[in-house]
């Protein structure tokens, strides 16, 4: 019988199985796509540009609709969902493999991001459902470790892939976690879905597609077409429009069917609030220093894809070793100085890389200490920033928390992605380099200020309660649904 507690409590070891193999599908794309920059633009042309589009595309769509994503899995379950993002992401991979022109893969990428979108946050939400307490925090720890470990293989088989077979390789390599994760997800014997059946909000979804989108189009083509440009110009305004129309649309909807993209209200929550503003600015950072770091180590310091992937997983490495203890920690503890240390010491390993020349030797006293640091950093913020984003709302509506928590931040990567042919100067270089760490440790600084200022830790009694205490099962919206074995 499921404990009312935890609806998922029967299955957690295999909820937790696969809610790590369905991030480590999304994070494996994500990781192997930077090595491969310079070998598709290589084959493709394009430039800078279709560099850039080939990771923000993919973010665009990811970072828009996850927030549909959301909302789909508190509805018709997160099972079901995971497995459709799973397909979807599936079929994408190959049209990306396959795809004859810079054109052809930016959108193939885009419906990676629409499979990434449907998986991310019923992944989380599975966890959130299944672990109750220190043991949701630690939960999370190790997924946080285990899902980051496509971060340590991606960059690494990704580049001996892209120096041995070719870049399109790179996106076959996906379909092994998805041939083993589709069969686990069908072992979850329940889901967990909310008792009332409110329309998407679709009207929402196309504001945030096209306010993202339209924002990100200006940035990144500003640099080919100029500012002055007419579609660089339309695409800011409407983007900007699309953005300023979306909240007074979601209180409408709010007011109206109750069923808006975003629930605002859970805004009202401070950690769930000050956690997202810190999320915009930290991952912002973190999108750009990777993507940035990625390319001058292959085409200013001429490092081959594999090494290049190679000198890139000291900030992975440190993540595997650590989440699950600083998870723990961080659940005993609470957040907060978790959080504002994190990012502070992630923005000294910014600095750290400020001594990078042209020469490659430099490595070693300046990127190589500098991405530790990073790693370091990320390790203490991640895990307690998750969980008390998620610990602020109610279990009922936590696929949409964690899908609008998700969505922040790749919202803030892919602006700073978009920006970063503004921040280079339109080319990788070592000034380039130089002005986008300085970047990434202002805004590192701003979120630890953040965290520290605004996060409020759980007080002792509510830590012992959320533990040891078995709420009447009967409050909350969510439900359990078993399945009959072997029904699809």
């Amino acid at each position: 019988m499921t404990n009312p507690t935890a609806p998922l409590r029967d299955d957690r070891r295999v909820v937790l199985v696969v809610a790590i193999l369905a991030s480590f599908v999304v994070g494996l794309d994500s990781s192997v796509v930077n090595v491969a920059l310079p070998a598709i633009r290589q084959e493709l042309g394009g430039g800078l540009v279709v560099q850039q589009w080939t990771v923000d595309a993919y973010l665009v769509t990811l970072g828009s609709l996850i927030l549909v994503a959301g909302s789909l899995s508190d509805l018709f379950g997160r099972v079901r969902i995971i497995t459709w993002g799973l397909v979807v992401f599936g079929i994408a991979s190959v049209a990306c493999a396959v795809a004859p022109t810079g054109e052809v893969l930016i959108v193939a990428r885009a419906l990676q991001g629409v499979g990434g979108a449907l998986v991310t946050p019923s992944a989380l939400a599975l966890i959130v459902a299944a672990f109750r307490g220190a043991a949701q925090a630690k939960a999370i720890g190790t997924w946080t470790a285990w899902s980051s470990a496509a971060s340590i293989l991606g960059p690494v088989v990704g580049g001996l892939i892209v120096d041995g077979i070719g870049w399109r390789w790179i996106f076959v390599v996906t379909a092994v976690p998805i041939a083993v994760t589709i069969p686990l997800v069908r072992r979850i014997s329940a889901d967990v879905v909310a008792d009332h059946r409110a329309r998407v909000d679709v009207v929402g979804a196309v504001l945030a597609v096209v306010g993202v989108g339209g924002v990100v189009l200006g940035l990144i083509e500003q640099e080919r077409l100029g500012w002055g440009s007419p579609v660089v110009v339309a695409a800011l305004v409407v983007g900007a429009l699309a953005l300023v129309a979306f909240v007074p649309w979601e209180l409408r909807v709010t007011r109206t069917t109750g069923a808006p993209l975003v629930p605002l209200e859970l805004f009202r929550a401070r950690n769930f609030a000050v956690g997202n503003i810190a999320t915009l600015s930290i991952y912002g950072a973190l999108g750009m220093v990777f993507f940035v770091v990625t390319l001058f180590l292959q085409e200013v310091w001429a490092f081959p894809a594999w090494l290049a992937g190679l000198a890139t997983l000291p900030p992975t490495l440190v993540l595997l070793l650590l989440s699950t203890t600083v998870g723990g920690l961080s659940g005993r503890y609470g957040p907060r100085w978790f959080m504002a240390a994190g990012p502070a010491v992630a923005a000294v390993g910014a600095l750290v890389m400020l001594v990078v020349s042209d020469d490659p030797a430099g490595y070693w006293f300046g990127v190589l200490p500098g991405l530790v640091l990073v790693g370091i950093g990320i390790t203490l913020m991640v895990t307690p920033l998750t969980s008390a984003v998620l610990g602020s709302v109610p279990q009922s509506e936590a696929g949409v928390g964690s899908a609008v928590n998700n969505a922040v931040a790749r919202i803030a990567s892919l602006v700073m992605v978009a920006l970063a042919g503004v921040v280079l100067g339109g080319e990788v270089s070592v000034g380039g380099i130089h002005r986008a760490m300085v970047v990434m440790a202002v805004l590192l600084l701003a979120g630890a200020a953040v965290s520290a200022l605004g996060i409020r830790d759980p007080t002792p009694d509510h830590k012992l309660s959320a533990v040891d205490s078995s709420p009447d099962p009967t409050q909350g919206k969510d439900r359990t649904h078993g399945e009959p074995p072997g029904r699809s």
